[in-house]
C-alpha cells in the first residue's frame, strides 16, 4: 500500500493495475536525524547506524503551510554491527534537504 499524496505520480492503466512511480533517492540519516551539540555519547554496538547515506525510494510530496517540502520515502537503517536485518521505514514524512536525487543505472 502507498500513502497517495496530491503529488503522487502514477504509471500503468486500470487494466494492468496503477502503482506510484519510485525516484530513487538517497537519505541523508546525519541530517534527518542531528544529535544535539556537545550531547553525550553512549556507544551501543548493536544499536542503530543513524550515520551517512541510505537508499530510498520516493513516492510522494506535501508542502507544509511555510512552504517548506516533504517527500513521502521508503527506507531502511542499518545496524551497527553490520548484520543483514535492517529496520524497513515505510511512508516516512522526510524534509526534501535531507534527499539527494540518484541517478538511475543506464541500461544496457
Amino acid at each position: 500500500m502507498t500513502l497517495h499524496s496530491p503529488y503522487t505520480a502514477w504509471e500503468g492503466d486500470t487494466v494492468h493495475g496503477r502503482r506510484a512511480v519510485l525516484t530513487s533517492v538517497g537519505v541523508q540519516l546525519d541530517r534527518l536525524f542531528a544529535r544535539v551539540a556537545d550531547a553525550p555519547r553512549h556507544v551501543i554496538e548493536t544499536g542503530l547506524d543513524m550515520t551517512g547515506e541510505v537508499p530510498g525510494r520516493l513516492h510522494g510530496r506535501f508542502p507544509s503551510i511555510d512552504g517548506d517540502w516533504f517527500g513521502v520515502v521508503n527506507y531502511e537503517i542499518g545496524y551497527a554491527d553490520g548484520r543483514a536485518q535492517k529496520v524497513y521505514l515505510v511512508d516516512q514524512l522526510v524534509p526534501f534537504d535531507v534527499l539527494r536525487l540518484r541517478e538511475r543505472p543506464k541500461r544496457r
